[in-house]
């Protein structure tokens, strides 16, 4: 299956294709988000991807192809939204953490961030059952905007991981109030023996 032309750009390393998904435009029904921050995942090459050790059934859609939606569960209650890169065969994904409403739908607060990626998944009722949702074909849809220019995007380390936390691969546009705010993962517990 082939990336659809609108999307074709999707079709390279995730890292690449990050910055050019800031102030696309995710949609569901009369809802819509336009995303202001987003983190790069590299699959099998990167130790923070959920394919970093090769293919399972929970990441095979993070094997292609590009332009399809990739979602998980986290912490036994949120879903999280990934949009599929890189080439068909080679693990890719890129993570919506953030976006300003833009939705028509009465019941939605227009203007109100869905800030951080639990939220975003909510705002646009994203669930487990639209893994693998082509991103052109729908129910959730993704339109891109034209490039932002460099100096307006800003990035940092990416949210929450123990692995490959200091990669620079989250992205987000500079001074924007829908950016969830940057918080490193809890380091872990030992557990001591008694004595």
């Amino acid at each position: 299956m082939a990336v659809s032309p609108d999307l074709a750009a999707l079709d390279g390393p995730s890292v690449e294709v990050a910055p050019l998904l800031l102030g696309a435009t995710l949609s569901r029904g009369e809802v819509a988000v336009r995303l202001t921050e987003v983190e790069a995942y590299a699959g099998e090459r990167d130790p923070g991807s959920h394919a970093w050790r090769g293919r399972t059934p929970r990441n095979e859609v993070m094997f292609g192809p590009a332009g399809h939606l990739y979602t998980y569960f986290v912490y036994g209650m949120h879903v999280c939204a990934n949009v599929v890169t890189d080439p068909d065969g080679r693990a890719g994904a890129v993570l919506l953490r953030a976006g300003e409403v833009l939705g028509d739908d009465p019941a939605v607060d227009r203007g109100h961030p869905a800030r951080g990626p639990a939220r975003l998944c909510r705002t646009l009722a994203i669930t487990l059952d639209d893994d693998g949702c082509d991103l052109a074909a729908g129910p959730v849809t993704l339109t891109l905007a034209d490039p932002v220019p460099a100096g307006l995007i800003s990035t940092g380390p990416r949210v929450g991981l123990r692995r490959a936390a200091d990669v620079p691969w989250r992205f987000w546009l500079t001074g924007e109030p829908s950016v969830s705010t940057y918080r490193p993962a809890a380091p872990r517990r030992r557990r001591t023996p008694d004595a």
